[in-house]
């Protein structure tokens, strides 16, 4: 029986570096992190679980994750995809998914860095169901560096309230041979759906959200002494 990986057998929190020294935030996932296959199964009055599940797979609230390889460092960064079982970890602890410490947190809230879809809707990103950790002021310019989403418009902003609202997987619904996944959907963790889900990212909905100035961010980093 293959153990289910755990965030305990990776390399300490904290930027990793290639051998060339190029910064790939703790998120992250590398080239040596493989998926561990695994035989999704119908489990009678449960929802779906892993032919050979093993206690680790699934989270506190029961739901089931996805497998991924824990071998941080090891290969090359694949920048923008998110190694599910560190983006859990960063968001349950509302760590910063470039270094891993401490989010910023002021009296506005904890600070988030999304790609920015402001037009989306007025109050965004009030109400949305957000996937990224948050981040430490000092990581912001390293995020607007290496994070190809971001490239494309970012924004800062800081939330006040922060709940844990479920997961973002794939739902599986009942097939001829065996579960089927049919997509990649945001549940609830109150949702039913949820027991057919295989997770691969927490969720926090942000609210009471107020834009931040991604200027104001870089003078606050400069003016801390030894920058």
């Amino acid at each position: 029986m293959t153990p289910a990986p755990t965030a305990a057998n990776e390399p300490a929190p904290g930027p990793a570096r290639t051998v060339n020294q190029i910064i790939a935030p703790y998120i992250t996932s590398w080239t040596a992190e493989q998926e561990v296959p695994s035989r999704v199964v119908e489990r009678p009055g449960i929802g779906v679980g892993y032919a050979n599940e093993v206690l680790g797979d699934r989270d506190a609230r029961g739901v089931l994750w996805l497998r991924p390889g824990v071998r941080r460092g090891v290969g090359k960064p694949e920048f923008g995809k998110v190694h599910p079982l560190r983006q859990r970890r960063a968001m349950r602890n509302l760590l910063c998914q470039v270094c891993a410490g401490p989010a910023d947190q002021n009296d506005d809230g904890v600070l988030w860095l999304l790609r920015d879809y402001r037009n989306d809707w007025p109050g965004w990103p009030d109400g949305m169901g957000c996937t990224e950790p948050p981040v430490c002021v000092p990581c912001v310019a390293v995020s607007l560096r290496l994070c190809p989403a971001l490239k494309r418009g970012a924004a800062a902003i800081r939330a006040g309230r922060f709940e844990v609202a479920g997961v973002r997987g794939a739902l599986y619904r009942r097939g001829t041979f065996g579960p089927v996944a049919v997509g990649d959907v945001n549940v609830a963790y109150d949702d039913p759906d949820i027991r057919w889900m295989v997770a691969s990212a927490l969720v926090r909905e942000l609210r009471g959200c107020t834009l931040v100035s991604l200027a104001e961010l870089a003078a606050q980093h400069d003016a801390v002494p030894g920058r």
